[in-house]
């Protein structure tokens, strides 16, 4: 089997295309597997990604040269035919496939399987040599329903509410934000913003996806404005004034990480929902299973344990 790609200096990398996947460093050729920071750099020549993608791609870029695909739409470059494909991830996310004379290598990016019902579906691609993220790949990882979750959140707040606090809900401010939005039950009260994520709703909302009723958070909003209600805001920003002048109030973070240790030293106090964006240790089971792939690259997490367990299973794994 050949080396499609490589690992460079810059990311993952197919000579024969003089093209890189989510590269760390400036490169002529980007295809990007979606919008989050560490997967999005600036300084790269001409971008790829999907159409869905775009819209946050371009805000936070600003203007690039861009080049947007529809899943499953073919770009050819020196004799390679590159795609991409839903991972399930977050609105526009995606895998990139790579394929060469019959050789099919794929670039999972960021996955979950669960449809959150927002973000394009999961879909697996069959491909021989399968570059997998594993940030949850040990067997501990196992997440529940996400309807179980957001009753747990909605119940929270109405407790918060009873007790005359506000309800400080933290969550990633693209992706992960939008999806607690989407499960929050807006009866219960008012909705606010951080700037942060707000910023990020504007856009979406262009696209066409639905949000519950909501506001942007202003200074202007005092205590008095918000007790009793919830202000979705990112776990970097609760150090900002907007969120401190509030004092000490009912604090919930939205993590995968919720229930590991550390997660209460990093949140003192914080109540934990262990919702995630990514594949919990079955959920990567099962994409690898699903890809037929004859060889296995782990990335990103657990990458000794998820790769010696597959190892353990008859699988080709390069580390």
């Amino acid at each position: 089997m050949s080396e499609l790609l490589q690992m460079s200096p810059q990311g993952w990398y197919c000579p024969i295309a003089l093209t890189h996947i989510d590269p760390i460093k400036p490169v002529r050729n980007a295809f990007i597997t979606h919008g989050h920071a560490d997967h999005l750099k600036s300084g790269n020549l001409h971008y790829f990604c999907t159409r869905s993608a775009r819209p946050v791609i371009r805000q936070r870029l600003g203007p690039v040269s861009i080049e947007s695909l529809e899943y499953d739409e073919p770009q050819l470059i020196n004799g390679v035919q590159f795609s991409f494909h839903p991972a399930g991830h977050i609105l526009g996310s995606a895998q990139v496939r790579v394929e060469h004379q019959g050789e099919v290598w794929v670039v999972s990016g960021d996955y979950k399987l669960e449809n959150d019902g927002w973000s394009e579906a999961f879909e697996s691609v069959k491909c021989d040599t399968f570059i997998s993220e594993c940030t949850f790949g040990l067997p501990e990882f196992q997440w529940r329903p996400q309807a179980e979750i957001f009753a747990e959140i909605n119940e929270w707040w109405r407790q918060n509410q009873a007790a005359g606090q506000v309800s400080i809900l933290a969550a990633y401010a693209l992706g992960k934000a939008q999806r607690v939005l989407r499960g929050l039950d807006p009866s219960i009260g008012l909705i606010f913003c951080h700037p942060a994520i707000e910023n990020v709703n504007d856009v979406l909302q262009t696209q066409g996806v639905k949000l519950p009723s909501h506001q942007r958070l202003r200074p202007k909003h005092k205590l008095n404005d918000l007790r009793g209600n919830l202000i979705v805001v990112p776990p970097t920003a609760l150090g900002d004034y907007l969120i401190k002048r509030l004092g000490e109030q009912a604090l919930g973070v939205v993590s995968g990480w919720s229930g590991q240790a550390g997660f209460a030293k990093k949140h003192p106090g914080a109540h934990g929902f262990g919702l995630s964006d990514h594949a919990d240790f079955a959920g990567l089971n099962k994409a690898v299973s699903a890809s037929g792939a004859q060889r296995l690259i782990p990335v990103h997490g657990y990458v000794k344990e998820f790769g010696e367990y597959w190892k353990g299973n008859g699988m080709e794994v390069l580390f």
